[in-house]
């Protein structure tokens, strides 16, 4: 047995007492109360989850996303293997049940539910129904993963409503991705058995949705920021609200997790024990995950802190193991598996040509959003190609021998050189933006060579972090993942002088057909709003 000493919170009845909590094989076996709070000591509360992200995302296994989440104070996480689906399938999934695994942390994952995620374009699998099914008679798989086909429901498609019922069959909890989805459609959406929903961008969206019963996901990832535009409605609906990330790219896990989360709540008006319970109580009890919540006979998923303002994590517990202590992790690194697909050939400068139709004169152009996934359309004369920042964009298809689809993006403000990333949500085709076609096939060729992986490309300098795991991931260590992510981010921002915050978190939402408004598929210029392909030129 184990002992610890010190200020207990317990935030089913809102109240701090100073006391101690005793640990045998793995459990609470007993917590006493001894005297009152005292400010002297620290705090033991319930570990933080993850309501929702994609450990892809971070360009790293699970067993090492999981080794530095654990520094801050983060036990779990409620995961959606779509993007490694997107890639190889049901393997991809199997993989990542299998790397978490093999570490000391409490990944939870979900069936993905649309892979690929629309018909419009060029995925590595897919996972069927009765895929689906399997999965989900997995015990270790605990719910339906974001329903991203909102029309297919909206419209009771024959294959989507086919997942919901088997969703229903295994009494799994189904989560929602509706962006934007707002009166009679999102009651339609909603009704069908879907319960969750990390895609709000206003407060009035958000708002709406909680009437319907659904949870809110408060995300803040690398690219989308939505937690100062939905955090005041926290104040007066915290049982009905988490936290989740979504995507994180390593060098902000390695600064944060949800414990950052938790203190801009906190300072933002949220009671602090509704704060807590966003981040631990409401996605356990969501989704009926095996995770401790800090009362007798439950598993031992804890964290000791200096105080409950700053919430500097001093130790993690998970099943009664100390996994981190004092800004250090204590899970070990194992070298991962590789396992990918990739068959790209190199491309050339004239393989990027754009077609214009005789007569065309405007051109439509994606204009990214910085901290947000939805772009907006732009319409601009053809003339302006190469300047007001009107960059060409590059999706280039990674599993068969296809020409590579070409368009126009304004926003990213690059003043020399190419961005290339194998990671492009959701069939992680090569996307790539620059400033002239010689860097831009500089760049596409340099992931091209290494199946996978990050490029940057200047006039005199070029930059690559490869993803040999499904071009997705790295086998390295995440401490140094982080490290060269870190190199690569800044040079695209002081070198290329991106002007977004993460660009390459944002480049790999530009291919992300399910949100809207215009974004670009190996196969063409796509409209999300109408949800058709649209030209380039006109």
């Amino acid at each position: 047995m184990n002992t610890y000493t010190g200020n207990i919170v317990n935030i089913f009845d809102d109240s701090v007492f100073f006391g101690t909590l005793t640990v045998h094989e793995g459990r609470i076996f007993d917590i006493k109360k001894t005297g009152e709070e005292d400010p002297g000591h620290s705090y033991f509360l319930p570990g933080f989850v993850d309501a929702h992200v994609h450990i892809e995302s971070s360009l790293l296994p699970p067993s090492q996303f999981g080794r530095m989440a654990v520094v801050h104070g983060t036990v779990a996480t409620v995961s959606d293997p779509h993007e490694i689906a997107n890639v190889v399938g049901t393997r991809g999934v199997s993989y990542m049940i299998e790397n978490g695994e093999s570490v000391p942390f409490k990944f939870f994952f979900g069936a993905p539910s649309c892979v690929p995620a629309t018909g419009f374009e060029t995925a590595g699998a897919e996972v069927t129904a009765q895929d689906i099914d399997r999965l989900l008679a997995d015990e270790r798989v605990l719910y339906l993963a974001e329903m991203m086909n909102f029309p297919g429901v909206i419209h009771q498609d024959a294959g989507v409503m086919e997942k919901l019922a088997i969703a229903r069959r295994h009494k799994k909890p189904v989560d929602g991705h509706a962006p934007g989805l707002r009166r009679e459609q999102a009651s339609a959406y909603f009704s069908a058995g879907i319960s969750t929903d990390h895609e709000c961008f206003t407060l009035e969206e958000a708002e709406e949705k909680l009437k319907l019963g659904v949870k809110i996901l408060i995300r803040e990832g690398s690219a989308a920021r939505n937690f100062d535009a939905l955090i005041p409605l926290a104040v007066r609906h915290s049982e009905q609200m988490m936290f989740c990330s979504d995507d994180k790219h390593p060098d902000e896990l390695l600064l944060g997790h949800i414990n950052l989360l938790v203190k801009r709540a906190v300072a933002a008006g949220v009671n602090r024990f509704a704060a807590f319970r966003m981040a631990s109580v409401n996605p356990v009890r969501h989704y009926n995950l095996p995770v401790g919540l800090l009362r007798e006979g439950e598993l031992a998923d804890f964290i000791e802190v200096d105080n409950l303002d700053d919430l500097h994590i001093l130790a993690t517990y998970i099943n009664g193991e100390k996994v981190a202590e004092n800004g250090k992790t204590l899970i070990g690194s194992k070298e991962p598996e590789l396992i990918n697909r990739f068959s790209a050939s190199p491309v050339s400068e004239k393989d990027l040509a754009v077609q214009v139709k005789p007569g065309d004169t405007q051109m439509r152009v994606i204009r990214v959003l910085d901290g947000q996934l939805i772009t907006e359309k732009h319409i601009a004369p053809l003339s302006d190609i190469g300047k007001e920042d009107i960059l060409k964009m590059v999706v280039y298809n990674r599993y068969h021998p296809a020409p590579p689809a070409v368009a126009y993006i304004r926003g990213f403000g690059l003043k020399q050189g190419a961005l290339a990333s194998s990671v492009a949500h959701d069939s992680h085709n090569i996307v790539a933006t620059g400033t002239d076609d010689k860097a831009i096939a500089e760049a596409i060729n340099l992931v091209v060579k290494e199946k996978g992986g990050l490029s940057a490309v200047s006039k005199d300098k070029k930059m690559v972090l490869p993803l040999p795991i499904a071009g997705l991931m790295s086998a390295k260590d995440g401490y140094q993942v982080a490290e060269e992510y870190t190199r690569i981010d800044r040079f695209a921002r002081e070198v290329l002088e991106c002007r977004l915050r993460s660009p390459f978190m944002s480049l790999s939402f530009m291919a992300l057909l399910v949100i809207p408004s215009l974004k670009l598929s190996d196969k063409g210029l796509f409209d999300g709003d109408t949800f058709e392909f649209t030209a380039v030129s006109f």
